[in-house]
């Protein structure tokens, strides 16, 4: 896993601090495959939309985001591959993973 210095959280539509941004191998060759950056999904993650979420697991996320809990958002790649984010409880760090380095 390593810590993506890049990318910086800008938009003004965050709905919570990204805090420092890591990403592990699997997600990182997944989203070169696919000719896609993590910025893509990050913005979706931090606007709050949690992707592939079940309506229950979305619904606790918007309970989890005002409660200070651990966020989970759930995407796939144009070609079909599987990208978790997971920002920690206390906002200091998020992570683009591939289900399977969970």
């Amino acid at each position: 896993m390593t810590q993506d210095t890049g990318t910086k959280q800008a938009d003004k539509g965050a709905l919570f601090h990204l805090g420092e941004l890591y990403i592990t191998d699997g997600a990182r060759k997944a989203l070169e495959i696919a000719g896609q950056t993590e910025l893509e999904f990050l913005r979706l993650h931090f606007g709050g939309d949690w992707g592939m979420l079940k309506e229950e697991e979305i619904e606790g996320n918007r309970l989890l985001l005002k409660k200070g809990f651990r966020l989970l958002s759930s995407y796939r790649t144009s070609l079909g591959e599987v990208i978790w984010i997971i920002t920690e409880s206390d906002r200091s760090k998020t992570t683009l993973l591939a289900p399977a380095e969970f």
